[in-house]
């Protein structure tokens, strides 16, 4: 069976390693040569990259949607899509998840890789409704992680209710790299019994094991695996594209990519990597083969965004202490997979607690929030002591968050009805509205003096 490859660098890999700063100009540099390389997919948008276009770029993460489309036109377009999160820190009504999905459809996405933070399918149902209506391909993605509670057993029934659901494919979304080899090999054996859907997986070499855990996993029947062009693959990101190509070449898994475009983008990339490591934006730690990982469980996003937090704060000499400090924070919240939000939210509380050098005596609002039931259900019982000081006697919802959360886009269409310009203006400020406000007026404001200066000199040429 031929296998398929995702390729990763335009979002995971510079998510992991260039915490999401590559630009839109570095990226389609390099996408014609990807297009016809002869991939499953490229994963080009969602994670990070939506934040960090507005909120550091200055780009539109819209715009740049288009952009590759408009140089990719052999290879579908992949995004990472965090069921009722969208692309933020908090739950959305149902309304904004719909219009999100029909707008990333239309601008240029084929396949939406869902998946919530605590594998509670309910937080599931609105985004997954939203592709198959729109005509997108819905890959929902199982969170892997290792507890008490996170058994093979676990994630097959998970996946019989994910198949039920209507997905077109499963994805095990290995966030942390700590998905070991005859582990997978076993979860994929018994996910192929239980499922008729083909299985992607998604991981990263971190740990330094994942070569091995990938070729176990293929010879369990795996269907497609991600990886990373090889100037932004290892350490916190995928394993290296082409080396997969090399080995596998020849066989009945041979995935038949061109080496020779490969190249050809590598080196663009090489020269793009070399720009960021120079400027400090990539920390060789984030490139070093780290196997206490298997005990932190800590993803290769979340370790860039935390060292580079410790590094603003001047506070590196505590790295491997606030790293001690999550498993920790993890445990008394019932072990949340590590994904985003959760990793955020969990990393920030094991930096405080190492700061502050006492356990919650800062907590986050998300903290708060997320053992009030506002982000789903916690995989585990929650340590009560924790619970207890923390939110006392708050009340702890049951149902689906989203149910108390009203429609939001018509409201928001309104009030922001001289600034936006688009349904998509509309959803850039309904997932991060300060900043998206910011950038919104500063390219409406700069796009309208060009338009001026251009009328004026158009006028001024007729009058000469």
């Amino acid at each position: 069976m031929q296998l398929k490859i995702v390729e990763t660098s335009l979002r995971d890999g510079h998510q992991s390693l260039l915490a999401t700063r590559m630009t839109t100009e570095e990226i389609l540099s390099i996408v014609p040569e990807l297009d016809k390389a002869g991939f499953h997919a490229l994963e080009v948008w969602g994670g990070a990259t939506f934040d960090a276009c507005l909120r550091f770029l200055n780009e539109d993460p819209w715009e740049r949607l288009r952009l590759i489309k408009a140089l990719a036109p052999n290879t579908k377009l992949q995004m990472l899509f965090r069921g009722q999160n969208i692309l933020g820190y908090r739950h959305y009504a149902d309304d904004i998840v719909d219009k999100f999905v029909q707008k990333s459809i239309e601008n240029g996405i084929d396949i939406i890789r869902v998946f919530d933070a605590l594998n509670d399918i309910r937080n599931l149902k609105s985004a997954v409704d939203a592709t198959k209506k729109y005509g997108g391909h819905c890959q929902i993605a199982l969170c892997y992680t290792t507890s008490p509670v996170h058994t093979v057993d676990y994630y097959v029934n998970l996946a019989k209710e994910i198949e039920h659901m209507g997905a077109d494919s499963l994805c095990i979304k290995d966030m942390a790299g700590i998905l070991l080899p005859n582990d997978a090999y076993e979860l994929i054996t018994r996910l192929k019994q239980n499922t008729k859907l083909p299985i992607n997986l998604h991981s990263h070499a971190t740990a330094g094991i994942m070569e091995q855990t990938y070729m176990r996993a293929i010879e369990a029947g795996v269907d497609i695996i991600d990886t990373a062009l090889s100037p932004l693959s290892g350490g916190t990101s995928q394993p290296s594209t082409e080396a997969f190509q090399y080995v596998l070449a020849n066989t009945e898994h041979d995935p038949k990519l061109k080496i020779k475009y490969l190249d050809q983008a590598a080196a663009k990339l090489t020269l793009i990597k070399d720009r960021y490591l120079a400027s400090g934006v990539l920390n060789p730690k984030a490139l070093t083969t780290n196997p206490s990982i298997l005990k932190y469980q800590v993803p290769g996003g979340m370790l860039s965004n935390l060292m580079s937090q410790l590094k603003e704060q001047n506070a590196m000499g505590d790295y491997e202490e606030v790293l001690k400090e999550i498993p920790v924070v993890r445990k008394d919240m019932g072990y949340p997979p590590l994904v985003t939000p959760l990793s955020q939210m969990v990393g920030t509380q094991a930096v405080m607690n190492v700061m502050t050098g006492e356990r919650y005596k800062l907590v986050p609002k998300e903290i708060k929030e997320y053992l009030k039931g506002l982000y789903g259900k916690a995989p585990a019982a929650v340590n009560e002591i924790v619970l207890a000081k923390i939110i006392g006697d708050e009340k702890i919802i049951t149902h689906r968050p989203a149910d108390d959360i009203k429609p939001e886009f018509e409201s928001l269409k309104l009030k922001y009805k001289d600034l936006a310009r688009s349904d998509e203006d509309i959803l850039s400020i309904a997932l991060f509205e300060k900043v998206a406000i910011q950038f919104l007026e500063k390219k409406y404001s700069t796009k309208e003096k060009i338009e001026v200066e251009e009328f004026t000199m158009q006028i001024g040429g007729k009058r000469s």
